[in-house]
């Protein structure tokens, strides 16, 4: 904006009067009507064409939305459409793209692939299930486990506070360090008194270490909890030591758990 018309302001704000007498009172533009630089794709009417025919290729999201999104960068696409005689920059091809309906959006997890038939029957057979072990007072516990960490100081996702200048120093590669090797965690939550217990394995996720944190949440925890107990229910993913295929977890969970859990020496 020019000194001249910041004077013209001031006077209009003092005197109540327009100085400009081209312009009516009533109007709030500051420059006439048509005036400035045109619009690019005024002065260059194939840019948006152009344009459109670099990201129809890679449009992604569903086409009965009104939020379309595309896979090319925003320099990529102006470089390209440079080579093609446009004169324009990542910042037009930005504002281009949001008025043709685009937005800057990440992946949704939403397709489930080989979903079984009856899934939802599935989920309310476990639930019936679940309320009558909750009216009986028994046991219902959730298992799985938890993202692998590594026994090494390495970095972590994250910010935390520290006095400036003095950020914690951590290896520049994330390697395994075959002596300290990783933690394990494995994770037994309570569904009924909303609490759980997690044990760290240093070796392997196996169906050993699944049925001995088990038993040792019966021990630390649950036997205080349900002291009355005759039954146990698991719900877990069916993956891991835990698996539905597991031979050995099936094996374990009846000879170990149960025998060990509910088998009480006489006082």
């Amino acid at each position: 904006m020019a000194r001249e018309v910041i004077r013209n302001g001031i006077h209009e704000i003092e005197t109540g009067d327009s100085k400009e007498g081209e312009l009516e009172k009533s109007s709030k533009r500051i420059r006439r009507e048509g005036g400035g630089r045109k619009r690019v794709t005024e002065i260059d009417p194939t840019l948006k064409e152009d344009l459109r025919s670099l990201i129809d290729p890679v449009t992604r999201g569903d086409p009965e939305s009104s939020l379309l999104r595309t896979s090319r960068s925003l320099r990529n696409l102006a470089d390209d459409l440079k080579n093609k005689g446009h004169d324009v920059s990542y910042v037009t091809v930005r504002r281009m793209l949001q008025e043709m309906g685009f937005s800057l959006q990440a992946d949704f997890k939403s397709i489930e692939p080989g979903q079984h038939a009856d899934r939802n029957e599935q989920f309310e057979y476990i639930y019936e299930n679940v309320k009558e072990m909750q009216a009986g007072n028994q046991p219902i516990i959730s298992i799985g486990i938890k993202k692998k960490e590594l026994l090494e100081n390495c970095k972590n996702n994250g910010q935390e506070w520290t006095p400036k200048v003095q950020p914690t120093k951590v290896y520049t590669h994330a390697f395994e360090n075959k002596e300290l090797g990783h933690a394990i965690p494995f994770d037994v939550y309570d569904i009924t008194e909303n609490n759980g217990r997690v044990s760290v394995g240093i070796t392997k996720d196996t169906s050993q270490f699944a049925v001995a944190t088990i038993r040792n949440w019966w021990i630390e925890m649950g036997k205080e909890v349900y002291p009355e107990a005759k039954e146990l229910m698991i719900t877990a993913d069916s993956g891991g030591s835990s698996g539905n295929q597991q031979r050995i977890w099936k094996t374990l969970g009846k000879t170990q758990i149960y025998a060990k859990l509910f088998t009480r020496p006489s006082k």
